[in-house]
């Protein structure tokens, strides 16, 4: 599936494809009735992902008579325009909206950037919207991990578990680009919104994390957005600035050059680096993937 210049969705599937996902979209509806059969709380960041399962609880809530709401964690390491963009989303729903403050860096202990650090703040989160979900007397608390998030490094999946949180789209192995497409189809405006990661993930694990230098990054990435880039982070390692962006916009990059140099280093930044790889999702986590799989073959051959 791909987005025309116009706006609109287009679908590239074949009939197998076609088919699986429509399969996948029926459960997926299926298993949204049955949540709804109590009031409903979503987790819910504004991405796409956490927006089309706030869409369907409202649609299913509505035949059950249910209520269902949209908690927002209002936190330091998000961009900071994530929580009004929630907000606007969760008008296009129709869900009740509320947020939850948290302070990552003093209450989950991610100070050092721990290799658990999603692990840790997923479990305060969550935590702390079943602590509101109980003073509610709300049963049902969902989010949105989807298919692809099973095969990546994702240790905050672990204290889903651990919390019995629910996760539908992971459920049906719904995969990301899939969430897109339902979303298209249900007109959501976040259909194609690039995904947008704890601003954590812009530093190497063992970094001491302050929130001068989460802003400092975070300024540093949004110029470069403003510049009309499609996916982009800033990596920062120390006092160099490694830009990831696709490599179609290269080109776009080269010809401000100077521009984004001059605008990085007046942050603070010393050497200012395009990685010539490109824009990865995940791409501090690579060496940690890499131990997992060696750890697995390890593993595997000792079974054997």
């Amino acid at each position: 599936m791909r987005e025309t210049d116009t706006g609109d969705w287009e679908t590239e599937m074949g009939k197998e494809e076609q088919d699986s996902f429509c399969r996948k979209k029926d459960r997926l509806l299926k298993r949204m009735a049955e949540y709804a059969e109590t009031d409903i709380i979503v987790a819910f960041s504004g991405g796409v992902d956490s927006s089309l399962l706030l869409k369907l609880a409202c649609e299913a809530a509505g035949k059950t008579g249910k209520r269902v709401y949209g908690i927002t964690v209002q936190t330091r390491m998000h961009p900071i325009g994530e929580m009004e963009e929630a907000r606007k989303i969760a008008e296009e729903t129709g869900a009740e909206h509320m947020s939850v403050f948290i302070d990552e860096l003093k209450e989950a202990g991610i100070t050092e950037n721990p290799i658990d650090r999603c692990y840790r703040c997923k479990r305060h989160l969550f935590g702390k919207i079943k602590e509101r979900a109980k003073e509610m007397n709300v049963p049902a608390i969902l989010e949105g991990t989807n298919e692809d998030d099973l095969h990546v490094y994702r240790p905050g999946i672990k204290a889903l578990k651990e919390l019995r949180i629910a996760s539908p789209l992971a459920e049906v192995h719904m995969t990301k680009e899939q969430v897109r497409q339902m979303a298209a189809e249900y007109g959501l405006s976040v259909a194609a919104k690039p995904a947008a990661p704890c601003l954590a993930t812009r530093f190497p694990y063992g970094t001491t994390l302050t929130y001068e230098k989460i802003r400092q990054a975070e300024k540093g990435e949004g110029y470069l957005k403003s510049l009309g880039l499609g996916n982009v982070r800033l990596r920062v390692h120390g006092n160099v600035a490694r830009i990831e962006a696709d490599t179609g916009d290269f080109p776009k990059i080269m010809a401000q050059k100077d521009y984004i140099a001059g605008f990085l280093k007046r942050l603070g930044y010393t050497y200012i680096t395009l990685d010539l790889e490109g824009f990865r999702s995940g791409s501090m986590d690579i060496d940690i993937m890499h131990e997992n799989m060696v750890s697995c073959t390890q593993t595997t051959d000792q079974i054997s």
